[in-house]
This record gives C-alpha cells, structure tokens and sequence, in this order.
C-alpha cells in the first residue's frame, strides 16, 4: 500500500487526487493532507480518509481542526507544509499548491527521498536549477510530473533515449480568449477570464491560461525537468486538448500522449510509475466522438507570455523566479479588480527589466527575489 501526502487537498488538482485514491482504496493510504483556507472542505476530507498529520494555512482553521480532531498532529502555515514534506511515513508527496509557497517543502521531500509528484510549476520555474541539483545529491528521490503536458512529454520520453530527441512540443488549448485580439481584450471581466472551455482548475491557473502565461511557464518547467534547450521546445494551440503533448526525435517520428482532458489520469500515473493500473472509473477517449483535431500557431502578439517566459528562461538564473512571482500577483490584482487583464503582461515585463538576475546558490536566494519581486508589484499597482 502506498503512503500519499498530498500538499493542496482542497484545491481541483488536491480534490481530483482523492478521487483516484477513492476509487483504490486497497492500494493508497493517505497520511497527510494540507489546505490553506477551506477549511470545511479540509474537514470533510479527515472524515472521509482519517490522515495522521495535517496542515493548515491560517491560525482561525488551525484552532477549529485542533479541536475537532485532537488526536491529528497538526501544523501551521509554511512551515507545516515543510513538516508534512520531511515526513518519512510518506512515500509519495503530491505537491498540488499554486504558487513559489510549495517550493521549500519539495525541497524537504527530495531530501527525505520521496517520490514527487509535482503539480507545482514554480518549484521548477522558480528553482529549477536548484531542485536539479538537489536530486542529483539525494539519488533516491524522483520527480514524476502531474500537469498534463510534462506527463504527455514524460511518458512519451519513454518512446526513445535523451539523445535522439529532436524537440518538445507542448500543446496548449488556447485558453478562454483564443481567437481574440488586443482591442477585445482591453475590458474583459474575471468572469469572462475564468470560462475555460476544457479543463476545471483554480482561478489562478484559469488566468495564466487565458494569457499563456501558464503556457511560459510550463516551457521553463520542461526545459528543467527534461534538459531539453529553450531551441528545440516550441508551442501548438490545440483547442480539443486531447493530444496533451508530443516529443520529434531525430529520426522524424513523432511520440505523443492522448487522453480526455481529466487531471485524474496523470495524477494516477505519478502514483503508480512505472507501472500502469487499470482505469475503471474515469472517462475513456472515443476519437469517433472527438472526429477532428486541429493544431495552430499561438498569437505571441496579443499572448505575451510565451515569449516572456522564453525570454526569463534564456536570461536564467533567478529572472524566472520574478516573472514567477510578478505573475502571481498581477494575476491576483486582476482578480480583486484592481487592475486590468492585459496589465498583467505589463507588470511581468516591467518586474523583469528591472531586475538583475542573480545565481541561485540556497533557497533563500529564491525567497529574497521572490519576496522582493511581489513586494515592489504590491506598491505599484496595488490600489
């Protein structure tokens, strides 16, 4: 039976991995969940799969689960998800946080040997360097990545060796707004923003998808993940999302992963690598039903995420960390109202021009930038 811990519990990618749990109940156990302010949901969740240890985000929550279930060994804040990441009960680390906060407690769970199953873009974008480094010192952790592209590229990395790979192409739907230009952008609502027209995530992921940020992101995080240069990682827009992504190798061939867009597959395949388990449960690909895939060029003109996380990446060292962090809090402003959608791609060029990047040698290089990048955002936009 294999012990999970899973870092964001209450959120969509947290929520969908207890189903997969759910359903094979004879083959996971769940020793600690974390959340930060559902507090009713996180409660529901001990119900249901009676975790040792706990995490929670804020004081209000921590005192309502301490009383409620006083046998739990119960954290707060940062540090819990640290303590939840050193636990040597837990032998698969799901970290499902959004946001640089995951970044230190994948850190704790490649040190304690764990396998991570890594639904957390900034650990990579924002460390990536570093986590490699460290994986390299503790050989007995693994990474095995959970969003839907980098397990689409992993699995089809599996068709051929590292040096025959040509290049990566990782697909992306396109968002809420494909099609669109400038002019139709200037006044969109967050409502409008946050209709995706495939996947169920967070608000936050919802955003960096409707600007392709989410899209910057994950070709940083490929490039680290799979040592692949910035050169040969290009982009489709493929508004079906079926094909999650693809890998060329040098011989032409071309490796690609399928499936209907539900996070459920590449979590339970994070869980049970190498291996594969029957899938009784969720919903199978019919292409009869899909009929037509298409594939086009993302507009980089209006979408300027792409070419800003090209840019951070090729620069290095800590530039990714600030369009990380200048990122997620334009993306908050925009949702409190506080700023507009196309504002957000003015305040990550802004943060980045500004910056001047600097080697990675600890983890607490990574917080000082990260820090300082949302610090100086907050005092320029924030009203």
């Amino acid at each position: 039976m294999k012990k999970i811990g899973i870092l964001g519990s209450t959120g969509s990618i947290g929520t969908s991995a207890l189903d997969v749990i759910r359903h094979a109940r004879d083959k996971y156990e769940v020793v600690a969940l974390s959340g930060y302010s559902n507090i009713d949901l996180l409660m529901e969740q001990i119900e249901e799969f009676n975790p040792k240890y706990v995490a929670i985000g804020f004081k209000e929550g921590y005192d309502r689960i301490k009383e409620k279930y006083p046998q739990i060994n119960l954290f707060l804040g940062e540090e819990g998800l640290k303590e939840i990441g050193k636990l040597k009960e837990v032998e698969i680390l799901l970290t499902a946080v959004s946001g640089a906060i995951g970044i230190e407690a994948t850190v704790e769970g490649i040190k304690s040997g764990k396998r991570i199953a890594l639904a957390n873009k900034e650990t990579m974008v924002a460390a990536g360097p570093y986590i490699n480094d460290l994986l390299k010192k503790y050989p007995k952790a693994e990474i095995i990545p959970v969003d839907s592209e980098h397990s689409a590229i992993f699995q089809s990395l599996l068709g051929g060796k590292k040096n025959e790979v040509s290049k990566l192409i990782i697909t992306a739907s396109g968002g809420t707004f494909r099609g669109k230009n400038l002019e139709d952008l200037k006044d969109v609502t967050v409502e409008q923003a946050l209709k995706h027209p495939n996947w169920s995530m967070g608000r936050k992921i919802t955003i960096d998808s409707s600007t392709l940020v989410n899209k910057g992101l994950e070709i940083i995080e490929a490039h680290e993940l799979f040592g692949v240069d910035y050169e040969n990682i290009e982009v489709l827009v493929h508004p079906q999302s079926i094909v999650h992504s693809m890998v060329e190798f040098k011989d032409k061939s071309v490796i690609a992963q399928l499936g209907v867009p539900d996070m459920k597959i590449p979590i339970q395949y994070a869980f049970t690598y190498p291996e594969r388990d029957e899938n009784t449960v969720f919903e199978t690909l019919d292409l009869r039903k899909v009929g037509t895939l298409t594939f086009e060029e993302p507009n980089r003109e209006v979408f300027k995420g792409i070419d800003l996380a090209f840019k951070a990446g090729k620069i290095g060292k800590t530039m990714p960390a600030v369009l990380n962090a200048a990122n997620e809090i334009a993306v908050e402003l925009f949702l409190r109202g506080e700023i507009k959608f196309l504002e957000i791609y003015e305040i990550i060029e802004k943060a980045m021009d500004r910056h001047e990047p600097k080697e990675i040698d600890s983890i607490e290089t990574i917080k000082m930038v990260d820090l300082e990048t949302r610090a100086w955002v907050y005092k320029n936009y924030e009203k």
